[in-house]
Order: structure tokens, then sequence, then C-alpha cells
């Protein structure tokens, strides 16, 4: 028999967590630059900032750095920030270990003029729902996630054509 009770209930679920799905929320997190200084979500809010999840082990992430450059060059005039996020750990005992020197080594040797933020074990990133690497993150200047992480690359190397649509839209 069709239970009334269980439906209302149901409706009730639905309608209180769609909003939320829709919404993608405010990104809430405080990372430290590789030179020191911490950046905060809330420190960005005003800025569309392109968040390049990534680790330099990872040979995709080279490939990844000449997007980033490009795309910081043809965008930062345009208000937006970009930043290189490292999710290697700080842990010297693990094997996924990089310090801030060796980071600073890798970025350099790519021509990587953006800051390079941590975010240790990715921690982060998969709070945000970044499941793979090399990823991009798109906020809006409230501190929204724009659309889902985007995974991958471009094969040509295009990111900033990549993320074009997207960023124009929220500029």
């Amino acid at each position: 028999m069709f239970n009334l009770k269980a439906l209302a209930v149901s409706l009730l679920l639905v309608l209180a967590v769609a909003p939320a799905a829709l919404s993608q929320g405010s990104i809430e997190f405080s990372m430290r630059s590789i030179d020191g200084p911490v950046v905060t979500s809330e420190s960005l809010r005003g800025e569309v900032v392109v968040l390049a999840f990534g680790a330099s082990w990872l040979p995709l992430s080279r490939a990844q750095l000449q997007g980033v450059r490009k795309l910081a060059d043809e965008y930062s005039n345009r208000g937006v920030v970009v930043y290189w996020v490292s999710t290697e750990s700080e842990n010297e005992n693990s094997k996924n270990y990089a310090s801030d020197q060796q980071l600073k080594s890798f970025a350099e040797k790519y021509g990587l003029k953006v800051t390079v933020l941590r975010d240790p074990d990715a921690v982060i990133s998969k709070r945000i729902g970044v499941n793979q690497l090399p990823a991009i993150v798109i906020m809006d200047k409230q501190g929204n996630r724009v659309g889902e992480p985007i995974a991958g690359l471009d094969p040509n190397g295009n990111l900033a054509g990549q993320l074009a649509s997207k960023l124009d839209q929220i500029l």
C-alpha cells in the first residue's frame, strides 16, 4: 500500500537538500604559501580565484604549470588571481614529502611566477571535491566554487582557452 507519510517526509528531505545541491556554497580554507604568508578564502573575497592543484612528482603537473603561467599572464589584468597548490606532504617521513625549497626549485625550473600554496596531503582539495590531479577549481568573487573541479588538462596546453567561458561568465 502507498505510504503517504513516507512520501511527504521524502519530499520534505528533497526540498531541504535541493537548494544546497544547486548552490555550490563558499569554499573556506587557509593555506600557507611556500614563502610563508597564509592565504585564506576570506582574504580573497572580491577576487575571482583559480586554484590549480597538482604535485611536483606528477608529470602532468609540469605541463599544467605552463598552462597556469599562461592563464595568469592572460587574466591577471582582468582581476583573476591564480595559485598553484601543491598537495604534497609537509611530513618528512611521508613518501609524498616535498619541502618548501623543493617546491620553489620546481616552480623556478618551469617558470611558474604565481604564488605556490600548500595543501598538505590534499586535505582541502579533497574537501572541495577534487578527486584527481591535476585539477582546477574556480571561485567567484563571493568565494563560491564555480561548477565542479576540472580534472585533467587540455591536451594542447591551453588552460586559458579551457577556462575562458567560465571565467568570462563571472568577470
